[in-house]
């Protein structure tokens, strides 16, 4: 009996052979049939030479997790044809380039091996080393398509619509693929149990990565400066916002820029950069990752304590040290939430896909100037650089930006005196100026002791007046950030509480457990402080399981530290190795608990 629509294809290249082209050009044609489909990236960090592995994950049920099985692996690499090979699940299929002897001792009795002469047919249909190469990553498209029963004729418009200008590319591209769906249906049966089939579920979908959708929602959010220094897996972010103002943001008849996008030589200067921009009234940020956000600590506690909007994006990757660039983790929760020493307390956006990552990205640039201090949004690598399918974005064309406590020139004009620091509202936040505005605007902005009329002082009483009004606007932060997004019915004892792209694989593994008549509820962080909500969340159950990316427990201990949870409750489940999170993962740690409590 045939599987429909629930399948996961791998392909095993070498880095900078081209197969990028040919991996998208299959979850696209997915996609366009109607069928949700996600795609994940496992690459090294250097430019080319190395392996890489491209993931799609087609699901009827339009689940965004990474799989937890195998079902269809195109092993193009020799070097890893033994690691590839093993973990293909039970039961599945391998592609190989058969022009090539195999080692008869590299077969399983438990899998179909499938030998296709890709680089020989492209070797005798192409001119050319570089071509046959290409060709020939192009060539395995039409072989999983046989395979998969891909509708043809959308491969062809897409690669009408990509190379529109360029009929020899269509044509070259288009017999290569030929080439490889004729070998595969005259020689293996076709399609397979598990293949596609046209639906309508990705109506009113699109799919696209988390760093530029986080660069899209800068550009709306009004943000016209951007600082950075490159670092992986965030750079494309900035990358993503400054072509969106080179479209979006040039006069086309003096060619004139209204923003600025600036290199800086580290992420030190970066991030003063965006301070100083911020400080006279632009709405600023940087995109980052771990590293760069140890190095920003020091200025990140300035902006704190002298309360100075800004935005960063915390694209988050392994560590510690320069640990995997191109891995994911939610290692940096706790370095973002006490960013800097002293006593200092970052506002946190937990983004679950590029979605949210669009539309926190103008919340962010709100709340920085509504509260006058560093907004951090955590994404990962998960999120920033995969392939996501979600709903086509919604724009509110009467959004007008909150700058917060911003006193103009006639508000100036009608005071006796301006005091910068001093809260006279009751909610913990002071009125702050432009420079330039008007003289009774001028202040000295300091990172130094100052008393709530913005004079240095090193006089305990009036350094502590400061720094407890500061706590005074963190409850006032509490209430104004995204609330938890919560699940719940009436009979549970246990929840699951999860941040960011731990979402993705909690969601699938309530559904699992469902299915196996396991309801837990469910609390999805969006932000930090926490709000009242997450409070009462863990004390309404007897378990709550913490699902996240780092080995520490870092978002657990958060929880701790700042509603003062109950640590007994919170059960650590912890995926840290690099590879984004999966359902299973969830589920089996769930069981082994319930198991574990029916033994005791």
């Amino acid at each position: 009996m045939a599987t429909i629509n629930d399948v996961v294809i791998k392909i095993a290249t070498v880095n900078g052979t081209g197969s990028a082209s040919a991996n998208g050009l299959l979850r696209k044609a997915i996609f366009r049939m109607g069928i949700p489909v996600v795609g994940k990236n496992y690459f090294p960090s250097n430019i080319q030479g190395l392996p890489t592995w491209y993931e799609i994950r087609v699901t009827g049920d339009g689940y965004q997790a990474r799989a937890d099985r195998l079902d269809l692996m195109v092993a193009m690499n020799v070097q890893t044809y033994v690691q590839d090979m093993a973990e293909i699940t039970s039961g599945g299929w391998l592609i190989y380039d058969s022009t090539w002897p195999r080692s008869q001792l590299l077969d399983r009795d438990d899998i179909t091996v499938l030998g296709v002469p890709l680089s020989r047919m492209c070797n005798e249909s192409f001119e050319g080393a570089r071509a046959r190469i290409l060709m020939k990553n192009i060539a395995y498209v039409g072989v999983v398509a046989a395979l998969l029963d891909i509708d043809l004729g959308i491969i062809t418009t897409l690669l009408e619509e990509t190379f529109a200008a360029k009929k020899k590319l269509i044509d070259s591209n288009m017999t290569a693929i030929q080439l490889g769906y004729d070998y595969a249906v005259e020689n293996f049966v076709c399609p397979l149990p598990k293949k596609v089939a046209a639906i309508d579920k990705t109506k009113g979908h699109i799919i696209i990565d988390g760093n530029t959708a986080a660069g899209l929602g800068c550009m709306y959010a009004g943000a016209t400066v951007g600082a950075w220094y490159p670092i992986t897996p965030s750079t494309s972010l900035m990358d993503a916002f400054h072509s969106f103002c080179r479209k979006y943001r040039t006069d086309p008849e003096t060619g004139k820029h209204s923003y600025c996008v600036m290199q800086a030589e580290d992420e030190l200067a970066a991030i003063g950069m965006v301070l100083g921009a911020s400080w006279n009234g632009a709405r600023a940020f940087t995109p980052t990752s771990g590293p760069g956000i140890s190095l920003m600590s020091e200025f990140l506690g300035l902006a704190y304590y002298a309360e100075i909007p800004a935005v960063v994006f915390d694209v988050q990757r392994t560590g510690p040290s320069t640990g995997m660039p191109t891995r994911t983790q939610q290692s940096d929760i706790m370095t973002c939430a006490f960013a800097s020493h002293g006593d200092t307390r970052q506002v946190l956006l937990f983004p679950a896909d590029p979605g949210e990552c669009f539309h926190m990205a103008v919340s962010a640039f709100d709340f920085a100037e509504r509260l006058q201090t560093p907004v951090l949004v955590l994404s990962d690598l998960d999120i920033g650089m995969n392939d996501w399918m979600i709903p086509e974005f919604e724009w509110d064309e009467d959004y007008v930006p909150d700058r917060g406590k911003v006193l103009g020139a006639e508000d100036l004009e009608a005071m006796d005196k301006f005091y910068r620091y001093l809260d006279v509202d009751g909610d913990g936040i002071p009125y702050r100026t432009f420079p330039g505005v008007h003289p009774k605007g001028s202040y000295f902005t300091r990172g130094s002791g100052h008393t709530k009329y913005g004079n240095y002082t090193e006089d305990s009483v009036a350094y502590q007046d400061v720094v407890d009004r500061l706590l005074v606007k963190w409850e006032t932060a509490r209430k104004l950030v995204p609330a938890a997004e919560i699940r719940t019915s009436t009979f549970n004892k246990m929840g699951i509480l999860t941040v960011g792209s731990g979402n993705a694989a909690c969601v699938e593994a309530l559904d699992r457990l469902k299915a196996q008549d396991i309801n837990i509820d469910y609390c999805r962080v969006k932000a930090f402080p926490f709000g009242s909500e997450v409070r009462e969340f863990i004390e309404q159950h007897e378990i709550v399981f913490v699902v996240e990316q780092n080995r520490d427990a870092q978002l657990r201990s958060l929880l701790i530290l700042d509603i003062n949870a109950d640590q007994n409750k919170l059960v650590p489940l912890l995926h840290y190795n690099g590879i984004p999170l999966g359902a299973g993962f969830v589920v089996e740690g769930v069981l082994q608990k319930i198991a574990q409590g029916k033994a005791a």
